[in-house]
């Protein structure tokens, strides 16, 4: 089923052409409005006339996060305040945040991105959609919520977290999808079993649309076995419109990015030298129609690769691998460099484990992986869970190439965050 059939099967020679006239007007665009690209432009030496096919788009500089904060509140607007609908930020964990900026115009086509990636997992106006993702300055919610209605669905605005009321909209108003983070999709998935619920049976579950944070191909497993769903992963970022920049069709095998409305690059995240298709990168993304702020070549600094085979679903849209996670979460332990996410596809193959885990540094370089053993998983014999525990560590060794301590836990010992699931504790001295 397609949303915009005419726009997602596009021959690719007429997607590439609208990509560039697009890039050709968006660069003129904030040359002309926008003081801190027309300074940029004028330091890499490039003026929007230099703009004659896609392959110059590499040309242009690149934006950052720390640009979007230098810029706050509204360095970064093209368009006049009074022309502005909607404010959103990105979290600030750390001085002040990003704010983001929507038209009218914006808001609306974020919106029928959401719905043709709703669309494409097989939903339909028939479906209950029970929204778990939180409302508020973040996008996930609020633009996954206009998409929603678009397509026709019955929209129950639950938020995060109150895993009880959830269960019961869930039974009361027969949901049939549900829309919240991987953690905690794996931690309701628990709740309605220690209620002695069979999804299978006594729920309407048929899919999960799953976003916010990186997650394992193992971690999606998991999630639709415990539920008895399909579980879609979604990739979005509040700087690029929301949750609708990419997502996966009922093949499940990449997710597609909306070219009409994004280029995309897959760089080197050290050099900034482009990757060729294939080869696993930074996404950098240039929004190409987006009226209210729209940026240039921003480092994602989410870590993937482009799948360079066509998809059998039939739309033309080139597919991103998954996330395997950014560069900025790379972990450097004894010398050897890691990603949190390699820990994650550990613990998730291995069926006695449960779904919560936290890695912990401390001291100089000590790694501990802490993580729930399954309900079914101790059959209390202590000599079982010592093998357990070393089963655990040479297969995170085999993987990360760093022998951790790892210590199992009682399942619900181990704390639950109803948001993105915080999973790293780093408080080494360094």
């Amino acid at each position: 089923m397609y949303w915009q059939a005419e726009i997602e099967t596009m021959p690719r020679p007429e997607l590439e052409a609208l990509q560039l006239r697009r890039l050709q007007e968006v660069v003129r665009r904030v040359a002309t409005t926008v003081p801190f690209y027309r300074q940029a432009l004028a330091e890499a030496g490039v003026s929007p006339d230099d703009i004659r096919s896609l392959a110059d788009a590499r040309r242009l500089p690149f934006t950052t996060n720390a640009d979007l904060r230098a810029n706050y509140p509204d360095g970064l607007l093209a368009i006049p305040r009074q022309q502005v609908t909607r404010l959103h930020t990105s979290s600030g964990t750390t001085g002040k945040p990003k704010a983001l900026f929507f038209s009218r115009r914006d808001v609306d086509q974020a919106a029928e991105l959401i719905a043709r990636c709703l669309v494409m997992t097989g939903c339909t106006a028939e479906d209950v959609l029970q929204n778990m993702m939180t409302y508020g300055l973040f996008t996930g919610a609020l633009v996954l919520h206009y998409g929603a209605e678009k397509v026709g669905m019955l929209v129950i605005p639950a938020g995060p977290g109150n895993s009880e009321r959830q269960l019961m909209l869930m039974q009361d108003f027969r949901t049939t999808v549900f829309h919240t983070t991987p953690s905690y999709a794996l931690y309701l998935a628990e709740f309605i079993r220690k209620r002695g619920l069979d999804p299978r049976k006594d729920l309407a579950l048929r899919k999960g649309l799953v976003g916010a944070e990186a997650h394992s191909e193992e971690t999606r497993r998991k999630i639709e076995e415990a539920l008895g769903i399909d579980a879609y992963n979604s990739y979005g970022l509040s700087e690029m419109n929301g949750p609708g920049v990419a997502f996966e069709c009922e093949h499940k095998s990449g997710l597609h990015l909306w070219e009409d409305q994004y280029l995309l690059e897959i760089i080197d995240p050290v050099t900034g030298v482009p990757l060729a298709d294939g080869e696993r990168g930074e996404l950098v993304l240039t929004s190409l129609t987006r009226e209210a702020m729209p940026l240039l070549r921003y480092r994602t600094r989410d870590l993937t690769s482009v799948i360079p085979a066509p998809c059998p679903c039939g739309r033309t849209h080139r597919r991103l691998a998954r996330i395997t996670g950014r560069s900025d979460d790379m972990l450097v332990v004894r010398g050897v460099n890691l990603y949190p996410q390699q820990i994650e596809r550990v613990l998730m193959s291995i069926p006695e484990l449960g779904s919560n885990y936290l890695i912990h540094l401390r001291g100089l370089d000590e790694l501990t992986v802490k993580v729930e053993f399954a309900a079914s998983g101790f059959d209390g014999r202590v000599e079982n869970l010592v093998r357990l525990e070393e089963r655990v560590v040479e297969k995170l060794r085999a993987e990360i190439l760093v022998k951790p301590k790892v210590e199992l836990s009682a399942p619900g010992t181990l704390p639950v965050s109803e948001g993105k699931a915080k999973r790293v504790v780093d408080e080494r001295v360094l």
